[in-house]
């Protein structure tokens, strides 16, 4: 039951990831703060899902946006937010996890 929603949840291809992140993308961290000082990425924002719409500004002009949270839920939502307002460039990175190791084997 859990591989379906993390097929559903994850990055569409890791390798749209890789490259997004090879290329300087926007990272976004969707959790709370609280979350986040548990642990994150390094060069991520954290702008927590409730305040994406709401912070639409800090998305302008990035040439790729790459969203992640805990199971990949909630960057799923941030991600149809960003795309609704008229973002293309948006991926779903997944796990916070997820996005970490890729950030780590392109340094």
């Amino acid at each position: 039951m859990f591989g379906i929603f993390k097929n559903k949840f994850a990055a569409t291809g890791n390798s749209n990831l890789e490259e997004a992140v090879k290329n300087g993308a926007f990272l976004v961290d969707v959790r709370t703060p609280a979350e986040v000082s548990a642990g994150g990425v390094k060069g991520a924002v954290n702008i927590p899902l409730d305040q994406v719409a709401s912070q639409l500004s800090k998305f302008k002009n990035q040439k790729s946006i790459v969203v992640f949270c805990r199971s990949g839920n909630r960057s799923a939502q941030a991600k149809s937010i960003l795309e609704q307002n008229g973002f293309q460039n948006v991926i779903n990175g997944g796990t916070w996890e997820d996005v970490n190791q890729v950030v780590k084997n392109n340094k």
